[in-house]
């Protein structure tokens, strides 16, 4: 399609990992051999890192007819958006593991060029597995599957093409790859632009990319575009693909933390490809398989509420499935309407609660029994209102990250609702100090970044993130600092 000519934006979550106190507690510029890194989302760039834009190429879910765009609940861009990712089955989306971090509901749009536009198709997510080697996205095996709660309606089953152990010729140095996302096209998002853009990012040595961070490691991770990021992927590509002779040989990952820098993807061609080709290959079996829409439900106490319970046909073809539910609260009961359908059918769930049903969240596992096996799927049941309009919600992201020890960390905190200015503030056992706030107060819907000191031994430190309203109302999130 015709659009004018934009910047390219390729990456998603929100932390940058310090390996040396910053002065004075303030944000400073990167110099070329910077030790800040940032992952590929919600990074907050601050005020003095406005380098170049970076230039790419528009183009459309009918050039890469895979793309998808991840969202999630309180995202700071246009509809949420925070991560890219690609279909590689009906139900299973190919992305990186630190999006899976990043603070609120997490869903899917496909089939959109702008996700500004209207229509389109909006996922659930059933599940989301990180590699299991995953810890930090800055230590490699930043891969990993969602399967959602509907098919995804990708044409004629041009899905996307993973690299495995098979290709490693796909990664070596000289060749050129594409890569995609809807991710930002300015670093301060001031065009709010959510469109699909692509950019040839050729592939380099290794040894580019060391200097930042907890170093670059070929095992797991690719070295791709140019030094000084012209062009590059910038935050909400996170998971978005490279693709090398046609297959996604890596998922965008991270870059140094003013990404004017080479973009680090993390690589397919070898056992993390493998783990991905196993997960895929669950899909499509053969034993039926269930989903739920919407994946979540909201009821008050005494009242009902009613999902739909879709169902997919194995190889074995179609077969009877008894369906259950359970994981209710007390005085709840489920409903099928009808109890038992023909696998590639849907039936409507229907639960109802009692007056005296606790108020809360709860994970309802809807469970279906057929000839060949028995499949589930999650449904996330809240009963009461929540949080009502006005209440202080706080959000980090990521919800959990990991340094050396002695070392600071920055993680974006945002606060939403209450009366006024909202005051940030952090406390944890076993801090050498309380983290700071810059800015310490934000408006309702602004973000701050936290800077942390990680203790002087290793373990797990949770922080218990506040913030107070004018009228002393507050609301909490919690940062789990892990020390290496």
């Amino acid at each position: 399609m015709n659009r004018p000519h934009r910047t390219l934006g390729l990456l998603a979550a929100g932390l940058a990992v310090l390996s040396a106190p910053l002065l004075h507690g303030t944000a400073q510029a990167a110099a070329p051999d910077a030790t800040a890194v940032a992952p590929t989302g919600d990074t907050h760039i601050p005020p003095a890192m406005r380098p170049q834009f970076y230039h790419g190429q528009d183009s459309s879910v009918a050039e890469f007819p895979f793309i998808i765009a991840g969202l999630r609940e309180g995202g700071t861009r246009p509809q949420g958006q925070t991560c890219t990712g690609s279909v590689v089955a009906p139900r299973k989306i190919l992305i990186a593991a630190h999006c899976k971090a990043a603070e609120g509901k997490k869903t899917f749009l496909y089939g959109l060029d702008d996700l500004n536009a209207s229509g389109g198709t909006r996922l659930g997510v059933v599940s989301y597995e990180t590699h299991p080697k995953y810890v930090n996205f800055d230590q490699g095996y930043d891969v990993a599957i969602v399967t959602t709660d509907a098919d995804i309606p990708v044409p004629n089953g041009q899905y996307a093409k993973v690299a495995t152990s098979a290709d490693t010729e796909l990664s070596k140095p000289g060749k050129n790859g594409v890569g995609v996302g809807y991710g930002k096209k300015d670093f301060n998002d001031d065009s709010r632009d959510v469109t699909v853009d692509k950019a040839t990012l050729p592939i380099r040595e290794g040894s580019n990319c060391q200097g930042v961070g907890a170093g670059f490691q070929d095992a797991t991770m690719i070295c791709a575009g140019y030094s000084n990021g012209d062009p590059t992927i910038l935050p909400g590509d996170s998971g978005g693909p490279l693709i090398v002779d046609g297959k996604v040989a890596g998922v965008a990952s991270w870059s140094r933390s003013d990404f004017k820098w080479y973009s680090v993807y993390g690589r397919l061609d070898n056992d993390m490809g493998d783990w991905v080709a196993e997960q895929i290959g669950n899909v499509g079996n053969d034993s039926f398989s269930l989903g739920v829409s919407p994946g979540s439900v909201q009821v008050d106490p005494g009242k009902y509420i009613s999902t739909t319970v879709t169902s997919q046909a194995g190889k074995n073809g179609a077969e009877k499935v008894d369906l259950t539910a359970s994981g209710l609260p007390s005085g709840a009961k489920a409903t099928f309407q009808p109890a038992s359908i023909t696998s590639g059918d849907a039936a409507k769930l229907t639960i109802e609660t009692a007056a005296s049903t606790p108020e809360g969240s709860y994970p309802v596992t809807i469970s279906g029994k057929g000839a060949t096996d028995t499949a589930t799927a999650k449904l996330t049941l809240t009963v009461g209102k929540g949080a009502p309009t006005g209440d202080v919600k706080v959000t980090v992201t990521p919800g959990s990250g990991s340094a050396g020890a002695g070392s600071f960390s920055n993680v974006t905190v945002s606060a939403t609702g209450g009366t006024g200015s909202l005051k940030l503030s952090a406390s944890g056992s076993g801090l050498p100090i309380a983290p700071f706030f810059t800015p310490q107060t934000v408006s309702s819907g602004g973000s701050s970044t936290m800077q942390v000191l990680a203790p002087f031994q290793a373990g797990t430190y949770p922080i218990t993130v506040t913030a107070t309203d004018a009228n002393g109302k507050t609301g909490n999130a919690t940062y789990t600092l892990t020390v290496r």
